[in-house]
């Protein structure tokens, strides 16, 4: 409840845009729409037919994954690129890479993110950091140039949405996988691969913006049959691999294997 007061200023009704204000568990503006808080600490701004995103197996396996740090070099990383302020992480999940960059930074944050069950992980992330509900092809429920730094961590990439809520000069931090990302895996597991001329696309995508910086992050990571388990199935894999298969699969694997954890990390501001 602290942390979602605390950004209140930056939130915007998503239905009429008007600012809200906190009364007692209920979230609400001066038209008369209401948003409860879920008793976990989250509120859900999402209208519409929101897109469910991430199931609870899901986040489960990535909670566990990211707990055991085998994507720490990432967050590292991306603390190291973030600037103090308030920060707004789209499609930020159970809120590990939010955490990350407010703990280096001091400053406080929102992860915006359409699954009920990793809203209910991200509430409880870090205590300056809040969890909101939507759909980020819809809108973000963020008022206009309110946001220092803007993070998007494998998550869609809403240009004209983070444009708008950045504020001159902010920045906005994007990892997108390289081609070398868990290369030993995705074909034995059935993994979905990663997307061709992905770095083409991005580019294209931020053409708006001023280039600040672009690094390439790549660290061999050994990984357990178990861990294996959970990177497919907290994925977009999920979707597309049979536990049975997968189980199949993994016998077939040493206990151990050595991965290629690869990023961009890919910088810009808006003008």
């Amino acid at each position: 409840m602290n942390a979602l007061a605390a950004v209140l200023p930056a939130l915007r009704c998503p239905v009429c845009a008007g600012g809200l204000d906190l009364a007692g568990r209920t979230l609400g503006c001066a038209a008369g729409h209401r948003f409860d808080l879920a008793r976990q600490g989250y509120v859900n701004l999402a209208v519409g037919s929101a897109a469910a995103g991430d199931t609870l197996a899901m986040v489960a396996a990535r909670e566990g994954f990211l707990a055991a740090g085998h994507y720490a070099p990432v967050a590292a990383a991306l603390a190291d690129r973030a600037v103090p302020g308030f920060v707004v992480d789209v499609g930020g999940g159970t809120g590990h890479y939010l955490a990350a960059v407010l703990e280096r930074t001091g400053g406080s944050g929102v992860v915006v993110e359409a699954s009920t069950a990793a809203l209910k992980r991200a509430a409880r992330a870090h205590p300056r950091a809040a969890a909101v509900g939507a759909d980020v092809w819809r809108g973000l429920p963020l008022a206009d140039a309110t946001a220092d730094l803007v993070t998007t961590v494998f998550a869609p990439r809403a240009v004209a949405e983070v444009a708008r809520v950045l504020r001159p000069g902010g920045r906005w931090v994007v990892v997108t996988p390289l081609p070398e990302h868990l290369e030993e895996v995705r074909g034995p597991l059935g993994m979905v691969g990663v997307e061709e001329r992905k770095a083409e696309r991005l580019h294209a995508d931020l053409a708006g913006f001023e280039a600040v910086a672009e690094d390439e992050l790549r660290v061999p990571r050994p990984l357990r049959r178990e861990d294996l388990r959970a990177l497919v199935l907290m994925g977009p894999s999920a979707h597309h691999v049979d536990p049975a298969e997968l189980d199949r699969r993994l016998a077939g694997l040493p206990e151990e294997v050595p991965v290629t954890v690869g990023v961009r990390l890919t910088v810009v501001r808006r003008p």
